[in-house]
C-alpha cells in the first residue's frame, strides 16, 4: 500500500503536490493528477491529506467503473449521508445538495477525490460536472480531485468534454525520475528502513534506472527482488548482474524450470 512515509519528493513530486494544494484553494471545480501507472499518484494524495485542516470532508472513490446511479450512491456513501434502499437518482442528487449546503453552514469543505479516474465514461464526466454546478450565491459547494492514466487527459481533451475542461483549476502530469533522482530515491527509501549502508553498486543503479525508466513503483520491484537475490547469494552489494536477473524474472523474460 501507498505509504507516504516513503514518498521521495523529486522536484516534479514537489510541484504536483503544490498544484494540488493550489486547486484546492480555489472554491468548487476540478483538480487533475495525470501520469503513468506507478509514478505516485496516490501517494501525492496521502501526503496531501495528512496536509489537509480538520474542516475538510473527504470521499475517496477507488474503483469508478460505475453507473450513473452508483456513482452518487457510492459518493452519498462515502461522505456518510443515510441514504434508503430503492431510492431514485433524484432524491439521491437532493440528500447530496443537502450535505453539502450543511456542510458550507459549518464552514466544512467537501471533497471528492478518484482515483483511476481515466475509466470514467463521458456520461460519468459529465455527471461530475453538473455536481460542481452545486453552489450558493458566494461559491460552489464541492471539490473534485481526478487521479489517471495519461488516457484521462486525452479524454479530457475531447470536444464533448469542453465544458469539463474550463472547470479545471489545476493540473498537472507525473512522469519517471530521471537517473539522478532515481539513485537518490533508492538511497532516500533505504535510509527511512534504517539502513545507511551502500547496498547497490553504481552499475546496479544505473541498470535499475534503465529497466525501470524511473517509475518507482518498478524502482521499488526490482530493488526488493535484486536484494533479496543478494541475500540468497551470502553477499553484501547488489550487481548489475542481479538487477538484470531480477528484471527478467519480473517481466516475464525468465522462467525457472520446476519440474527440475
Amino acid at each position: 500500500a501507498p505509504n507516504p512515509k516513503y514518498l521521495y519528493m523529486s522536484a516534479q513530486h514537489q510541484e504536483a503536490l503544490a498544484h494540488l494544494l493550489f486547486g484546492l484553494e480555489q472554491d468548487g471545480g476540478f483538480v487533475v493528477l495525470t501520469g503513468e501507472v506507478g509514478t505516485g499518484k496516490t501517494t501525492i494524495c496521502k501526503r496531501l491529506f495528512e496536509q489537509l485542516p480538520k474542516e475538510i470532508e473527504i470521499a475517496f472513490i477507488l474503483n469508478p467503473c460505475l453507473n450513473e446511479m452508483d456513482l452518487i450512491e457510492t459518493i452519498c456513501q462515502e461522505f456518510k449521508i443515510k441514504i434508503a434502499k430503492g431510492i431514485k437518482l433524484k432524491d439521491l442528487l437532493d440528500k447530496l445538495n443537502n450535505y453539502l449546503l450543511a456542510c458550507h453552514s459549518k464552514n466544512k469543505k467537501p471533497i471528492l477525490l478518484i482515483d483511476e479516474a481515466q475509466n470514467l465514461s463521458t456520461e460519468l464526466l459529465e455527471q461530475l460536472r453538473l455536481l460542481t454546478n452545486l453552489e450558493t450565491n458566494e461559491k460552489k459547494l464541492l471539490q473534485i480531485i481526478l487521479l489517471g492514466q495519461p488516457e484521462l487527459a486525452e479524454k479530457l481533451n475531447r470536444k464533448e468534454l469542453r465544458q469539463f475542461n474550463q472547470r479545471i483549476t489545476a493540473r498537472y502530469h507525473l512522469t519517471g525520475l530521471s537517473e539522478p533522482e532515481s539513485r537518490n530515491y533508492i538511497t532516500y527509501r533505504l535510509s527511512i528502513a534504517g539502513c545507511n549502508e551502500a547496498l547497490f553498486s553504481k552499475p546496479a543503479t544505473k541498470k535499475i534506472f534503465h529497466e525501470s525508466e524511473g517509475v518507482p513503483r518498478l524502482i521499488n520491484l526490482l530493488c526488493d527482488r535484486a536484494l533479496l537475490g543478494c541475500y540468497s547469494e551470502g553477499r553484501s552489494m547488489v550487481t548489475k548482474k542481479m538487477v538484470q536477473r531480477s528484471s527478467e524474472e519480473i517481466k516475464g523474460k525468465h522462467r525457472r524450470n520446476l519440474t527440475n
